[in-house]
């Protein structure tokens, strides 16, 4: 009975930091620039969110125009003091994954954000969402995957044991691809709806992978930071850098954007968006000495239809 009341007041604490985040604050006193951004979604209307580890908060790009959407307390062990991923959920609302307080979190149509597992989750590295609203969520420190329903859980499944997870993706039949950074058994696993672990990537290509993103056609793309890179893996299992370098630093977070890439570098505090016609742009840069919606030259590529073939292998 001790135990239970105590989460209770646990819960309650929480549940108040989180009504104190600066959601909606003055424009005067709000941060304008990127400091670390970390992670990014995209809605299906083309909205953006990116976490920013170390604001520590959330931002909002839409029509271009970044804007603050939610700043957490700078406070160690606080709410969203630490977020290291995003996802949208099934219906449309915006979840982030904290490891400040090992926690994922819904927010609600007004910005207001709420715990759905009382701390249950070690270091959330990935979140994945399936149509029906079943919550995925790669746990870097546990070394597992945890299932729970929409309306969360106070403790989440077990879905599959892989060594160190940092990103996970669906495919359209409820399949799950694994991201490991050391994993024996592949940097790439598939894990079927039932919990069945196949090895895709068998052997350690990457050499710090961070994210990946799957396409319907069955490619995947995955981001190294230690590489300054890009890699793409075809269905047959085939991976291949097709970007590395400048304007490149260390990219991490990646997210589509319809049949667009979007990569977070938080290293050179920018927003990349690479598109199918092959050429990519500066979705949001701090400090602003970019164009945000002009093509980006990469000084690795000596001419554009280098460039083309570089990213359409």
């Amino acid at each position: 009975m001790k135990f239970v009341w105590l989460k209770r007041l646990w819960l309650m604490g929480l549940l108040l930091a989180c009504s104190r985040g600066a959601h909606g604050q003055d424009a005067a006193s709000s941060p304008v620039e990127f400091n670390y951004p970390l992670a990014l979604v995209a809605t299906r209307s083309g909205e953006v969110f990116v976490a920013d580890r170390n604001l520590p908060g959330i931002w909002k790009i839409k029509n271009g125009m970044r804007s603050l959407y939610f700043q957490a307390s700078k406070k160690f062990r606080t709410p969203l003091n630490a977020v290291r991923c995003l996802a949208i959920d099934h219906q449309g609302n915006l979840l982030a994954g904290d490891s400040a307080t090992r926690e994922v979190y819904r927010f609600s149509p007004s910005g207001q954000p709420q715990p759905l597992t009382h701390g249950w989750i070690g270091i959330p590295m990935a979140i994945a969402v399936t149509p029906d609203g079943t919550i995925y969520t790669a746990d870097l420190e546990t070394h597992r995957i945890w299932k729970m329903p929409s309306e969360g859980a106070e403790m989440p499944t077990e879905f599959a044991r892989i060594d160190s997870p940092r990103g996970i993706t669906l495919d359209g039949e409820g399949n799950l691809w694994v991201l490991s950074t050391s994993s024996k058994e592949g940097q790439i696993q598939k894990v079927t709806p039932d919990g069945k672990k196949e090895a895709f990537i068998k052997d350690h290509p990457f050499n710090l992978p961070h994210n990946i993103v799957r396409f319907d056609n069955g490619d995947l793309f995955v981001t190294d930071s230690y590489e300054h890179a890009i890699w793409k893996i075809t269905p047959d299992g085939i991976p291949k850098i097709v970007i590395s370098g400048a304007p490149l630093d260390r990219p991490v977070g990646l997210c589509r954007n319809g049949n667009n890439l979007l990569v977070a570098d938080p290293h050179i505090r920018t927003i990349f968006s690479f598109a199918p016609d092959k050429t990519f742009t500066i979705l949001s840069s701090s400090p602003a000495s970019f164009s945000s919606q002009a093509p980006v030259a990469n000084p690795a590529v000596k001419s554009e239809k280098e460039f083309s073939k570089r990213f359409s292998e």
